[in-house]
């Protein structure tokens, strides 16, 4: 999962104070009715291979080589709006996206951690566009209650990749399992930062199901509303075929 995906999502005050306001089981107030998982992947070997050479054009920062796996024609950068510039190419669409040519490399990172994501779900306002990471299937019903209950975006909620992902007491893949999450939201809280040290893992400090905050490594949660980078098969070969998200535009 990419760095921006990484990104703190909110606080988590109004989580118990909503529960205890209504009188609710805390899991049971978050559990979100038809929440099932993404799928595990796009199964098509052409799409691996894609995102295998994806990776390393990311990792060489090639962006001739990245030039030839974007589409040249129709690429779209969506945020509220289309914000693809129709008179310009698709790299230099996608790189301002991304922020492609930042100092630190954070854009090749981004693309790189993109590489790394298997899933992907076909748009369903584009036919043949697959857009990814998936994003879980949830009952918008249920997913507009919790939003208005907590004012909240969905935006600022996250999802473990799997069942059983251990919330820790601290910052330490050691210390103490405080809880585990399923098939439920949680929250990042803002206080969230990456290790002093990079070769140590990023943990997301979260607020659970049932109230508690604790700490859960940032690979196994997922946020609801990210960006995702998008593919379509052009001429039998895969392309970059827009982005959703991307770098906030004054």
């Amino acid at each position: 999962m990419h760095p921006r995906l990484l990104a703190a999502l909110a606080f988590a005050a109004a989580l118990a104070a909503f529960a205890q306001q209504h009188g609710l089981a805390q899991q049971e107030q978050l559990q979100l009715p038809g929440f099932k998982p993404p799928p595990s992947a796009l199964n098509d070997p052409s799409f691996t291979a894609f995102r295998n050479q994806l990776g390393e054009v990311a990792a060489h920062k090639d962006r001739a080589a990245l030039a030839k796996m974007v589409a040249t024609q129709n690429f779209f950068w969506m945020q509220d709006k289309n914000l693809a510039d129709p008179r310009k190419s698709g790299i230099d669409n996608l790189a301002k996206a991304v922020e492609l040519d930042a100092p630190d490399g954070s854009g090749w990172q981004i693309l790189a951690g993109f590489a790394n994501e298997p899933s992907a779900a076909e748009s369903p306002q584009q036919p043949g566009v697959y857009c990814a990471p998936a994003d879980p299937k949830l009952d918008p019903s249920a997913l507009e209650a919790l939003a208005k209950a907590t004012q909240t975006d969905p935006s600022e909620w996250g999802y473990p990749n799997q069942n059983g992902v251990e919330v820790h007491a601290a910052a330490q893949p050691s210390s103490q399992v405080i809880e585990k999450l399923g098939g439920n939201l949680v929250r990042v809280l803002p206080d969230t930062n990456p290790p002093a040290n990079p070769n140590q893992p990023f943990f997301l400090h979260v607020a659970t199901p049932s109230g508690k905050t604790g700490y859960v490594d940032a690979q196994s949660v997922s946020p609801l509303g990210g960006d995702q980078i998008c593919y379509s098969k052009q001429g039998g070969a895969w392309k970059i075929a827009g982005y959703l998200g991307g770098a906030v535009q004054q």
